[in-house]
């Protein structure tokens, strides 16, 4: 039988739907975190297409090859916590520095994959310190949600009320509520500027990397740990407790680095394996048959390849929305993220300095030797846990 008789005779129509809305849910906030990196950065319209478009890409083509692969639905996305990181970066490098260390953490990511060292390093790295990392990087977004609530109540606050509300009925739908009530009100008030919007193919931008060490610490290595941390570990947890325990972890974490490592000269900051969106393919909604869930990566893959294709009208549409909404987007998407971070870092009594130590340092913005706040929260907070812990009985990651 071939491949595409296959893929006929498990083809339904759940399957079909939960690839759609795993790509739209996927793409609805992230974005939104792309785009204020990308305006913090100073980036051209050009830059910022080509990174939506080698997110899309690199999405799409990973999870379509592996989901093929393995005949389970393997959901590929970009590191939001990772595009959070590049908000407080892009100013204190030049782009491509930042093009280089994208390179250094893919190459990391991939070594730490092929060599099977990835589970080992995490145990070895305290949980604490890991996940007060990512709190510290995503608190701004956080912060910035009820700043921008006092600039815009009229537009701000009815999004979060229809964010809320659907995290009650069903929290995968939450952000992308979240947006269309933001069209519409943004529609009613007329700020909406569908003038901008353009619809073409996208034209990718090569950009010549540098490399730098105040580069590599203060982005590539913090880079590859939020990736590693947020989106890789939790993406394996979700497949696994669907019940797909056969897929090795390391080609899942080698394939999503090398397409990293390819795409990251037209701007691609990391490619990882889902978390959250990945739920929406790997379970019954997505039919029944466990089998035939495969449909839904092949079925996400191909519309995240799409909207790499138009990244031109994507980018648009942020262009066309006030910074206000997408501000208020940017912080609705991470408010998971975030709320895991601190509670992660809090989790363990023994532990809970360090965590507060490294969020403290990484949310505080700190730079020495133009190396950023993310690497001296790590730094922080792994001499913390060592000088309270090291060669007592608490001492464990």
């Amino acid at each position: 039988m071939t491949i595409w008789q296959q893929f006929k005779n498990d083809f339904s129509i759940s399957a079909f739907v939960a690839g759609l809305i795993a790509v739209i849910v996927s793409l609805t906030g992230p974005v939104a975190i792309v785009f204020q990196a990308a305006k913090a950065g100073n980036l051209t319209e050009p830059q910022l297409i080509s990174w939506v478009w080698a997110i899309c890409m690199a999405s799409g083509l990973c999870g379509l090859l592996l989901s093929l692969r393995y005949k389970t639905p393997v959901i590929c996305a970009f590191s939001s916590g990772g595009a959070a990181l590049m908000i407080n970066a892009m100013p204190h490098y030049s782009y491509n520095e930042l093009i280089g260390a994208y390179l250094f953490s893919a190459t990391l990511i991939i070594f730490l994959g092929f060599s099977g060292l990835f589970s080992r390093l995490m145990q070895y790295i305290p949980k604490s310190i890991v996940a007060g990392m990512l709190a510290g990087i995503l608190f701004e977004f956080g912060a910035g949600l009820f700043s921008a609530l006092s600039g815009f109540p009229a537009l701000v606050l009815p999004i979060i009320i229809a964010y809320l509300l659907t995290k009650r009925w069903s929290a995968r739908y939450a952000v992308l509520m979240a947006l269309i009530t933001g069209l519409l009100l943004t529609a009613a008030f007329g700020k909406l500027d569908i003038s901008v919007l353009t619809l073409e193919i996208a034209t990718p931008v090569f950009t010549s990397p540098a490399f730098s060490l105040q580069s590599i610490m203060g982005v590539g290595i913090p880079l590859a740990f939020v990736a590693l941390a947020s989106q890789y570990a939790p993406g394996i947890g979700v497949l696994q407790a669907s019940g797909y325990h056969h897929i090795p972890v390391s080609p899942l974490i080698t394939q999503t680095g090398l397409a990293s490592l390819l795409l990251a000269p037209f701007g691609l900051h990391g490619a990882t394996l889902a978390a959250i969106t990945a739920a929406i393919c790997t379970g019954p909604e997505a039919h029944p048959d466990s089998n035939r869930r495969y449909i839904a990566g092949i079925v996400c893959g191909v519309f995240y390849i799409l909207f790499g294709v138009f990244a031109t009208l994507v980018t648009s549409l942020f262009i066309a929305i006030p910074e206000t909404f997408v501000a208020t987007l940017a912080g609705l998407a991470l408010l998971g993220a975030l709320s895991s971070g601190l509670a992660g870092a809090m989790q363990n009594e023994s532990q809970r300095e360090s965590g507060l130590i490294t969020f403290l340092i990484a949310a505080s913005g700190i730079s020495f030797w133009g190396i950023g706040a993310a690497f001296w929260g790590l730094v922080g907070g792994v001499l913390t846990h060592l000088i309270l812990l090291y060669g007592t009985q608490k001492h464990t990651a």
